[in-house]
Formats: C-alpha cells, sequence, structure tokens
C-alpha cells in the first residue's frame, strides 16, 4: 500500500472518528456526578492507558512543570516593580497597607510574572498534552485504540482551533483578573465614601474579593471546558465558550470542586518547592538533588488529573444535558455491564 493510501485510509478513521459525536458509545453518566467520582474515574483511566499517559507526562508535561515551579525564566526586577505598583494602587485605593496586603501583593506579581514568562511553553506543551488527554479519554469511552498515526491526522487537522481557542480563553481568564483588580479598588474608594474607617476597610474588602474569585472561578470552569469542546466538537473561540457555558451551567458546583481540588494541590506543591528547593532552610542542601525532581513529577501528576477530570466533566455534562433533554441514554454502570454478559441473543 503505497504512503497516499495509507494517509487516505487514516483520514477516513479521523472523519469516522469525528462523526460519532462521541455520545452513543460514551461510557458516561446520564446523571449528575460528583468530583469524588469523576476522581475515580480518572484513576480508572488513568490504569486503564497508563503508557501514553505516563509518556505524556514524561515528555510533555514534566519539562513545562520544572520551569514554572523553578522559576528560571523569571526576571526579579519585574515582579518587584509589579508588586511596587499594585501597592501604590492600594495606598491609593485608601487599603492599609498591613503585611497581608505586602504579602497578596507579592504573591500575585510573582505568578502573573511566571505565567507570563512560562505563555509560550503552556500553549504548546501544555495545550498539546491536553489534547493528548482528551483524545485518550474519547478513545477509552469509544473502546478505540490510540493510534498514534490516527491522532496525527486528527490533531493536524483542528491544532488552529484548539490554540485559537486556547488563546480566547486565556484572554477571558486575564480579563476577569484585571476587572477583578479594577472592581477592588472602586470597591475601596466607595466604602472610604460611605465613611467606613481604613483601619476596617480590609474587612468588607475580603469579602467582595471572595464574592469576585468566585466569579473568576466560574469563568475558568467554562474556559476550561471550552478547550475539550473545541478537541472534541466543531466549534472553536466564542462558539466554544457559549457551548461550555450551556453545558456546565447546571453543574457548575462540580466544576468549581475540580477546580479547587486542582487549584490546592499546584499551591500546595509550588509552596513545598519553594520552602525545601528554592529557598535553603535546613540542611546543607544535599536533598534537592531527589526533592526537586519529586515534587516535579507530583505537579505534573496534577496537572495530567486536572486534564482527565475535565475530560470526564464535559462527558457528564453532555451525557446529563441529554438526558435533561429526555434523550435516552444508559448510565455507566449499565453500559459496563452489558458490555461484561455473553451476547446470550438466538
Amino acid at each position: 500500500m503505497t504512503w497516499v493510501g495509507v494517509r487516505r485510509e487514516k483520514n477516513e478513521e479521523y472523519e469516522s472518528f469525528n462523526i460519532e459525536n462521541f455520545e452513543s458509545e460514551s461510557l458516561i453518566y446520564s446523571q449528575p456526578v460528583s468530583c469524588l467520582e469523576i476522581l475515580r474515574e480518572s484513576v480508572r483511566i488513568l490504569r486503564q492507558n497508563s503508557s501514553p499517559l505516563l509518556s505524556i507526562v514524561a515528555l510533555l508535561i514534566c519539562p513545562v512543570s520544572a520551569v514554572f515551579l523553578s522559576n528560571v525564566l523569571v526576571n526579579e526586577s519585574l515582579v518587584k516593580w509589579l508588586s511596587l505598583r499594585l501597592l501604590l494602587l492600594a495606598k491609593s485605593s485608601g487599603l492599609p497597607l498591613e503585611p497581608f496586603v505586602h504579602r497578596f501583593c507579592l504573591s500575585f506579581s510573582d505568578i502573573t510574572i511566571s505565567i507570563a514568562t512560562c505563555f509560550p511553553l503552556f500553549m504548546t506543551f501544555l495545550l498539546l498534552s491536553k489534547t493528548v488527554v482528551v483524545y485518550s479519554v474519547n478513545c477509552a469511552y469509544s473502546k478505540k485504540t490510540l493510534d498514534q498515526s490516527v491522532f496525527y491526522v486528527f490533531i493536524s487537522k483542528i491544532w488552529k482551533r484548539i490554540l485559537l481557542t486556547y488563546l480566547l480563553s486565556c484572554g477571558v481568564i486575564c480579563g476577569c483578573f484585571v476587572l477583578f483588580i479594577v472592581f477592588l479598588a472602586i470597591a475601596s474608594n466607595l466604602f472610604l465614601i460611605m465613611g467606613c474607617p481604613s483601619d476596617l476597610l480590609l474587612y468588607p474588602m475580603i469579602v467582595v474579593g471572595l464574592v469576585l474569585v468566585i466569579f473568576l472561578a466560574n469563568a475558568m470552569v467554562i474556559c476550561n471546558i471550552a478547550v475539550v469542546i473545541s478537541i472534541l466538537e466543531d466549534a472553536m473561540m466564542l462558539h466554544a465558550l457559549h457551548r461550555s457555558r450551556s453545558l456546565v451551567r447546571r453543574q457548575y458546583q462540580v466544576g468549581l470542586s475540580i477546580l479547587l481540588g486542582s487549584t490546592l494541590g499546584m499551591a500546595f506543591i509550588e509552596g513545598l518547592f519553594d520552602h525545601r528547593v528554592k529557598t535553603l532552610s535546613y540542611g546543607d542542601g544535599s536533598s534537592r538533588i531527589w526533592e526537586a525532581p519529586l515534587l516535579v513529577v507530583m505537579f505534573s501528576f496534577v496537572l495530567l488529573i486536572d486534564s482527565l477530570m475535565n475530560a470526564i466533566f464535559y462527558f457528564s455534562c453532555k451525557a446529563y444535558s441529554l438526558e435533561f433533554a429526555n434523550e435516552e441514554i444508559q448510565p455507566v454502570l449499565e453500559v459496563r455491564n452489558v458490555v461484561a454478559e455473553p451476547n446470550n441473543a438466538p
């Protein structure tokens, strides 16, 4: 068979992969599921497709995690400059410059500069790893093997769509962060106008900040699922965001739980890396030799589990939306039982 024939065959496999719309054969729930159930399903898929997923961790996710945690690309002068600007903004808004405000401005500046410097890695290595993870989840649900040649044809056809949707999602999240800071400054000035003492201004600002954080978290959930939609459906950019919002609107709590768990896990490992690797606070530092790679691998696995859970959450939302629309679809346990039973039909 010639190379052209092989290419045509792979294109036909891709077209059949695309036409199925991932509904009839997917092992998905038709009822709302909890974050714990999605985590359990993620572990099951990880065990089922351990070889390709572990290869993705080693080749794509670990290099990004190592660069992000070590901050080798971060310019400390930029971090100090941005932190100073935020402190000046807080002072002009009337906030008391408490140690909490100093730490918040410094941490926010460090994270912002680190994300900005690592963004080229995020939009290449990390986005490609997300695509492979979502593709492998779909293959597991549609009972197909993960064919590298089919995946190459698949990714070559839709990469532009995925990249544009990812960039738009990042722009939406950045815009939410800017609105977060602007609204905090406006709320601070309003409280001062209403006669709130500057010493007590920090407490209502914390409440306002929590409300804005919830709004930001909802936007991040929508953007995460929009990237998954751009991989699995013929939708991109604003269409993918609108589709994502319509899918997760009845299961925001589950999406927020996934986001909270992933964020806390990554923050915990990043804090350990800062304390045990960056800052020499004990011993002679010889433990850095094994602690640094271990924390990088742990951080990479958190990113992998987050991608798996977002993909499974998409299938769960899609199944629930079909059930809500009175379309018949089998729950995952029923599908597994049917698969496990022998065919006794005459």
